[in-house]
């Protein structure tokens, strides 16, 4: 099937470093954003420097939002698909707090117009920003909206025309505090959400640098075993430690804040998996 084909070309492996070193402390991952240059380099082809002088490098932003808010509780609805897409019949990646969106418009980019993505942020300047960059590039298979996705997912998603292939979710807030738990993005109806809506072979990815927080999204999608296979099992090309997490980022590029914690020096926790049977859970 196409579908099958775009999977195929998002997940294509890269070599990355990959060695094991101490998770970085809460400070770190808090930190502003660093190491701008190394992040403009990673994104050289998608030439972005152009546009910052209109829409500026860098925000004034909260790197912390509380998604229990008033503010946030009303699930968004979704979109005009035929509006934000050339063609909404073509399978769908989804990154569930996607950032600055570099990383997903580098894919979209890079894609061959042969699937389309869809960033999800709750930090409103940030996808004001983006979708700016969208239109100026003139990209046609990438769309951005301001959205918590833990009440809102379900209601955007289900409403989609193509196949849901891809989810991904990487580096998270991690919310380090227990009684602030219930406060990440990962809770068990966004999980079952993404579990439901994903096509029959369609991956969930996810990854942190926060050893903690990996651990709680892989115990989240380990629990739909019956649904969701790791990855390598199914492709031999992916390799794992001893303790299952990938040692590789499979998507081709890596995430801003993949960048900072590797130069940190940062272990990045990763988790792919799959689809094998299309069942309640």
């Amino acid at each position: 099937m196409a579908w099958m084909g775009t999977a195929t070309l998002c997940c294509r492996l890269i070599r990355l470093p990959s060695a094991r070193r101490a998770p970085p402390s809460r400070r770190a991952w808090c930190s502003a954003a660093q190491s701008p240059d190394a992040v403009d380099k990673e994104y050289a082809d998608l030439n972005l420097r152009p546009l910052y002088p209109n829409r500026g490098h860098h925000l004034r932003i909260r790197q912390h939002v509380n998604p229990l808010s008033s503010s946030f509780s009303e699930p968004t609805g979704p979109p005009e698909w035929k509006e934000v897409f050339e063609d909404p019949l073509l399978p769908l990646m989804v990154d569930i707090g996607c950032g600055s969106g570099r990383f997903l418009i580098w894919l979209a980019k890079n894609s061959g117009e042969r699937q389309n993505y869809l960033g999800l942020e709750i930090r409103q300047k940030l996808v004001e920003r983006t979708q700016f960059w969208v239109n100026e590039l003139g990209l046609r298979n990438v769309y951005f909206m301001f959205a918590n996705a833990t009440v809102s997912f379900q209601q955007i998603i289900s409403s989609y025309p193509g196949p849901l292939s891809l989810v991904s979710i990487l580096c998270p807030d991690p919310h380090f505090k227990k009684r602030h738990h219930k406060r990440r993005v990962l809770q068990p109806m966004l999980v079952d959400s993404i579990t439901k809506n994903l096509c029959l072979g369609g991956r969930v990815f996810i990854q942190s640098d926060i050893l903690e927080v990996a651990v709680d999204m892989r115990e989240r999608f380990d629990g739909y075993s019956d649904i969701l296979a790791h990855v390598n099992y199914i492709d031999k090309g992916l390799q794992c430690d001893h303790e299952g997490w990938l040692l590789e980022n499979p998507m081709g590029i890596r995430t801003e804040r993949e960048i900072h914690a590797e130069l940190e020096g940062a272990t990045i926790y990763r988790r792919m998996y799959q689809k094998i049977r299309d069942v309640s859970h």
